[in-house]
């Protein structure tokens, strides 16, 4: 230990029980790997009876500069201690550290009232949403009207760009996902039919659970997160660049050049994707089924249609329109919602990929309950 090394000793005078403290208390020397952790548990040590027990001599400093002030006034909690020797110059600076130095508020309890207006907060923007989602399906009706007055004049050039975004390009990450989905129903199934020797009725389960409920409930939460999130983000950056403010002067309606035409391809992909994902996992489905269980693939295809009626499909088809329907509202809402700077755009990415995976799900439950006697 150098002459400089900041260092705390203790001794007994005749005034009592003394910290004399040494050495260079600067932030070079207190930033030492070997010197910070002995200052810092001597300094707690000391200072746990209270900065009144000690007599604190601070004379014999070499150098004290703002980091060891700082340092010393955290250890003495804030306060003046009753008993210290320093020099004026030091004096001065402790009272500078000490003036400048901010103490955090104690953290108050929450009471009934504070919890009543949170939540009132929250009503309130929920009730904001709501009112503006209600004006983006309104607006998109008079839009829907005005192209069938008119559909010569329609955006069919952003229909067809956004339908193969939306749609083309989605076609491997669905697939496989379907393909992988269906192997692994198909490979748990099988380990609790074979206990009841109902081998062939893999079939029956594989077709309801995926042409009815799996198939459009996961092309619609992968076309949330792929798609819907893109939706906002393209919006919302157009709100960042003031593309939104442009199509304003210009009088151009964002309702029938950004909404209408995401809304249409988003409604014309989603069945077809659904159809797609569905085929994938039973594919996956149907071959597990031949290599766990020997359901050889000709029976899957002769079983299938005997298991699964037209309207499960049916039924899948017009759930997929909705799920698209609303994750293109959504996605554009909250793109439309997105305020110019880049923080409230991944805010709105990531709520419009939450709120639509959540509404995709509730309807879904909606669409069980109210057709639950349709294809079973």
């Amino acid at each position: 230990m150098t002459e400089d090394t900041p260092h705390i000793t203790r001794q007994t005078t005749p005034a009592g029980p003394a910290l004399r403290l040494s050495g260079c208390w600067t932030a070079a020397r207190l930033a030492e790997p070997a010197t910070w952790p002995r200052i810092e548990s001597d300094l707690a040590t000391c200072c746990a009876a209270g900065t009144e027990t000690w007599h604190w001599d601070l004379n014999e400093l070499q150098r004290l500069d703002h980091t060891g002030a700082q340092v010393l006034w955290n250890a003495w909690g804030h306060r003046w201690p009753d008993q210290l020797l320093l020099t004026p110059t030091q004096r001065s600076m402790l009272s500078r550290v000490a003036s400048y130095t901010q103490v955090p508020p104690a953290p108050s309890r929450t009471t009934l009232w504070q919890l009543f207006l949170a939540l009132g907060a929250f009503v309130w923007v929920v009730l904001d949403h709501l009112k503006y989602a209600v004006r983006l399906t309104g607006q998109l009706a008079l839009d829907c009207v005005k192209l069938a007055a008119a559909p010569a004049k329609g955006p069919w050039r952003d229909v067809s760009g956004h339908l193969y975004r939306i749609g083309a390009t989605a076609l491997p990450i669905t697939a496989l996902v379907g393909f992988l989905i269906g192997v692994v129903l198909a490979y748990l199934m099988s380990q609790q039919l074979r206990q009841f020797g109902a081998d062939a009725f893999i079939v029956n389960i594989l077709g309801v659970a995926l042409i009815r409920e799996l198939g459009p409930v996961l092309a619609a939460i992968l076309i949330a997160g792929r798609s819907g999130s893109s939706i906002t983000a393209q919006i919302g950056v157009m709100r960042v660049t003031e593309e939104l403010d442009a199509m304003r002067v210009m009088g151009i309606a964002k309702g029938y050049r950004l909404v209408l035409p995401r809304a249409i391809a988003m409604a014309i992909a989603m069945p077809l994707l659904t159809v797609w994902t569905t085929l994938a996992a039973l594919l996956g489905g149907m071959l597990a089924s031949d290599l766990v269980m020997g359901v050889t693939p000709a029976y899957f295809f002769e079983a299938l249609p005997r298991a699964v009626r037209v309207s499960n499909l049916t039924l899948a088809v017009c759930k997929s329109v909705v799920f698209g329907l609303l994750i293109a509202l959504i996605g554009c809402h909250f793109g439309l919602r997105v305020k110019p700077n880049t923080e409230s755009l991944g805010r709105g990415t990531t709520a419009s990929v939450v709120i639509s995976i959540t509404m995709v799900i509730l309807v879904d439950a909606l669409f069980a309950v109210v057709f639950k006697d349709v294809g079973l």
